[in-house]
């Protein structure tokens, strides 16, 4: 479940693999981290997933940290 990535052509940010500011596509996707089944659905968290247009590096986030 993800929210519909951005346009790449809006987000450029830095990417450490290409070693500079490449165009990213960003989405909000809903993890479960308990690999338990009994508990999964106590376990699901939202993450910024960005991934670099140029390379395919992607990068996940939680964003709700304390």
């Amino acid at each position: 479940m993800a929210t519909q990535p951005s346009d790449p052509d809006d987000v450029r940010q830095s990417c450490g693999t290409c070693d500079g500011k490449t165009p990213h596509e960003v989405c909000v996707e809903i993890r479960t981290e308990s690999e338990k089944e009994e508990n999964a659905e106590f376990s699901r968290e939202p993450y910024r997933v960005v991934t670099c247009t140029e390379c395919g590096t992607e990068t996940a986030m939680r964003m709700n940290n304390a």
